[in-house]
C-alpha cells in the first residue's frame, strides 16, 4: 500500500516584508500603491522601537508627535490600503525567496525586503538579566512611571540616554547619568536641557560593572577609568547604550558585517538578487525615523522596478 504525504501549498506574494517598523510599513505602503500583493511578517508588535519614543521632534513637517501616535497613524494608513499583516516569527529565508516561520508556515515571493530593525543593546553584566522588570529597564517611557519620587540611573551617552534622563527627571527624585566617556554623543540641545535640571547628576568616565539587590534592584557597582570602584544606591537602572541587529537567521545566505548589520553597497540590495534591505538592520551612518521610512520607500520602489524588468 502506497501512502501519499499531503503537501501543503505555498502562499505566493509579489513582495514579502519582514518587519513592521517604520521601514517595513513604508515599504508596504509603496508596494500596495503599486497594486502588488504584499505580506508583512512581524514577530512582536507593529511600529518597532519608535513606539517607545515619548516625543519625535526631528521628522519633517511634524513639529512634535509621540512615537506611539506616529506608529499608529502609519499602521492605519497601510492597513486601509489593504495590508496583510501576520504576527509570525521568521526563522529562515532562502535564495528562492521562500520564507519560513516558527509555526512551520512557508511563504514565497518574487521579492523579499528585510526590515527587522535593531533591538536595545545590553550591558552583559552580572545581575542584568536577573533584574529585568525588577529595576532594570530599556524603556524609560514604558517604565518610568514606576519610579516616581525614587532614585534612578541612566546608562548611555547618545540621544536616547539624554532623552530618557530628561523624561525621568520629571518623575524621579534623583537621576544619575552614567557614561563611559568624558562627553556625550547626543545632541547638544538635549544635554543643555538635561543639565539645567536640578535633580540630575552626571557620572562621567565610568561604567556599570554589576547590578545588586535582593528581590529588586538596590544598588550598582561602578568603575571609573582609573579602576576605582564605587557603589551607588538606586531603585532603577535604565540602559540606553545603543542598538544591535538580530540578523542571525539571515546570515546563512546574506552578508553581514562584524557588528551583525546587513551589508549593502547601495543601501538597498543585498548579495542575493531579489532580497532587499531597509531600515536600522542595515549598515548605515544614521539610524533615524526619517532614514528608516526613506529606506522603506527605496527598497519597495527598487523591488517593483526590478520585478518588471
Amino acid at each position: 500500500m502506497c501512502l501519499l504525504r499531503e503537501v501543503k501549498s505555498m502562499d505566493l506574494y509579489d513582495i514579502i516584508i519582514i518587519g513592521a517598523g517604520p521601514a517595513g510599513l513604508t515599504a508596504a505602503l509603496y508596494a500596495l500603491r503599486a497594486n502588488k500583493k504584499v505580506l508583512v511578517l512581524e514577530a512582536k508588535i507593529y511600529g518597532g522601537q519608535i513606539v517607545n519614543a515619548s516625543k519625535i521632534e526631528n521628522y519633517p513637517a511634524i513639529p512634535c508627535i509621540s512615537g506611539f501616535e506616529f506608529a499608529n497613524r502609519l499602521y492605519e494608513q497601510v492597513k486601509n490600503m489593504g495590508m496583510e499583516l501576520k504576527f509570525e516569527t521568521v526563522v529562515r529565508v532562502d535564495e528562492n525567496k521562500v520564507v519560513t516561520t516558527a509555526g512551520g508556515n512557508t511563504y514565497q515571493a518574487k521579492a523579499v525586503i528585510i526590515a527587522t530593525g535593531a533591538e536595545k543593546r545590553k550591558l552583559h553584566i552580572p545581575g542584568e538579566e536577573e533584574y529585568v522588570g525588577k529595576g532594570v529597564s530599556y524603556c524609560a517611557t514604558c517604565d518610568g512611571n514606576f519610579y516616581k519620587k525614587k532614585i534612578v540611573a541612566v546608562v548611555g551617552g547618545g540621544n536616547t540616554a539624554l532623552e530618557d534622563a530628561i523624561y525621568l527627571t520629571d518623575l524621579a527624585s534623583k537621576v544619575y547619568v552614567i557614561h563611559r566617556r568624558d562627553s556625550f554623543r547626543g545632541e547638544e540641545r538635549l544635554y543643555d536641557e538635561l543639565k539645567a535640571k536640578e535633580n540630575v547628576e552626571f557620572i562621567m568616565n565610568s561604567h556599570v560593572k554589576k547590578i545588586d539587590g535582593t528581590e529588586i534592584v538596590e544598588s550598582i557597582e561602578i568603575e571609573d577609568n582609573d579602576g576605582k570602584i564605587n557603589h551607588l544606591s538606586i531603585n532603577g537602572l535604565f540602559i540606553a547604550v545603543g542598538q544591535e541587529p538580530k540578523n542571525e537567521i539571515f546570515a546563512n545566505i546574506i552578508h553581514v558585517n562584524k557588528a551583525g548589520y546587513i551589508e549593502s553597497e547601495d543601501g538597498i540590495h543585498t548579495n542575493i538578487p531579489g532580497i532587499y534591505v531597509a531600515g536600522d538592520t542595515r549598515e548605515k551612518m544614521l539610524r533615524q525615523l526619517a532614514t528608516a521610512v526613506g529606506d522603506g520607500a527605496n527598497a519597495a520602489t527598487m523591488a517593483i522596478k526590478e520585478m518588471q524588468e
